[in-house]
């Protein structure tokens, strides 16, 4: 089963900060219109994309570059891995050993597959929904 289609500005964003509610840097007319514009790239570390790009690269070379346009994807494939690298990462390894970079730029790199498949109508839901276990989260989480 293939997953709803793509996410619009709007529900990324919903409830973050505005345009509106920050200062512009400049007297520039543009600055305000562009402000208000999502995605707010300016926002994400650098070096978070840059570990990124080394686990991209990675799998470009192992698998091909953007394989999981090619192919459908399954869900469970990628968050089994996420958790794996996460485990590690949480056990104290900062780095996987078979690649030599940050499990946590393993992480990002399963997340943006997943993203991307989602987007473009081509990943395979195979999580197992549950509502208990939402509901359950949300008790926890609540302040």
């Amino acid at each position: 089963m293939l997953s709803s289609g793509p996410i619009s500005p709007d529900d990324i964003f919903a409830g973050s900060i505005r345009a509106d509610k920050i200062t512009v840097p400049d007297d520039n007319p543009k600055s305000r219109y562009g402000l208000k514009k999502a995605p707010t790239l300016s926002v994400v570390p650098a070096s978070s994309l840059l570990v990124l790009g080394q686990v991209m690269a990675l799998g470009a070379n192992k698998y091909g570059r953007f394989n999981w346009r090619e192919k459908s994807v399954a869900t469970t494939v990628y968050s089994d891995a996420m958790l794996r690298h996460l485990i590690a990462w949480s056990a104290g390894q900062d780095t996987d050993p078979e690649s030599g970079v940050s499990h946590l730029g393993h992480v990002m790199a399963c997340a943006c597959i997943l993203i991307d498949a989602q987007q473009g109508g081509n990943l395979i839901d195979d999580r197992s929904k549950n509502n208990h276990e939402i509901a359950l989260l949300d008790t926890f989480t609540k302040s």
